[in-house]
């Protein structure tokens, strides 16, 4: 895939990295990937992923913004209260790199929706706040065989990993699914929403932007995925520690008895 003298210099600090380069940098202006949510993870890594030259951004999100959202959700502004978020997204990627092909879907992901939208792409990264689009889109990714980058938010904390769970590891078994990590979503109330309980703005950043790196990472080919690896962040003591687990084989998707 050529690059115009634009892309050449947009791009130059890629093309110069070995494990991107030429053949790197064309695997991500070629690849398709899909952003559940463009609220607080969704901002940063959406804006790194463009930035990158990912050829074709898919986002999903039914919200609208809000003036509270702007103090964590920086690819919107002032000015887009009120706008829908995929609208001001799209409009803030073409101020930044108009080579990156924008794809809005104005709904939210369930269940019913999640397998045929995600089948349209290579990646998906799931930056959603809740776990009921966490496991409808987790699930879709496995039945549609698509790796998925998905990522939590606490008040103080975070959460990251990489699950390719329609594929084995070198050891033969089969990687790790989403329900192997977490198999039952908590209970109702016992996790407080981002209103009621806070998060740190640029918490919401860093995790964003570790998204995109993984992203990156997968889709140019480079690197150790965090497949089976929980990372996790803690802002009040600044420490990054990472969780193995594995494939657990009573998980309803790829467990023995399926």
């Amino acid at each position: 895939m050529a690059f115009s003298s634009d892309e050449v210099e947009r791009y130059a600090r890629h093309l110069v990295l070995r494990e991107v380069g030429g053949p790197g940098q064309a695997r991500l202006q070629a690849a398709r990937v899909l952003v559940i949510g463009a609220g607080g993870l969704g901002a940063p890594l959406i804006q790194y992923l463009a930035a990158a030259g990912i050829g074709t951004i898919g986002i999903v999100d039914d919200d609208t913004v809000s003036l509270s959202n702007l103090q964590r959700q920086v690819i919107h502004g002032t000015p887009d209260i009120g706008r829908t978020k995929i609208d001001s997204a799209t409009d803030a990627v073409a101020r930044l790199n108009p080579h990156v092909r924008m794809e809005p879907h104005l709904l939210r992901i369930d269940g019913d929706n999640a397998v045929g939208l995600i089948g349209r792409y290579d990646v998906v990264a799931d930056g959603s706040d809740n776990f009921a689009t966490r496991y409808a889109v987790s699930d879709a990714c496995f039945h549609a065989k698509r790796p998925l980058v998905t990522a939590a938010l606490g008040q103080f904390d975070g959460t990251l990993t990489t699950i390719r769970a329609h594929e084995a590891g070198p050891d033969g078994r089969p990687n790790p699914t989403y329900r192997c990590l977490f198999p039952n979503p908590p209970l109702p109330g016992s996790v407080p929403a981002c209103a009621e309980a806070g998060v740190l703005g640029a918490l919401a950043g860093v995790m964003g932007s570790l998204m995109a790196m993984e992203v990156i990472r997968a889709v140019a080919d480079f690197g150790e995925p965090l497949v089976g690896r929980l990372l996790m962040v803690d802002a009040r003591s600044m420490r990054f520690e990472t969780l193995g687990y594995g494939w657990d084989e009573s998980n309803p998707l790829s467990g023995s008895a399926t």
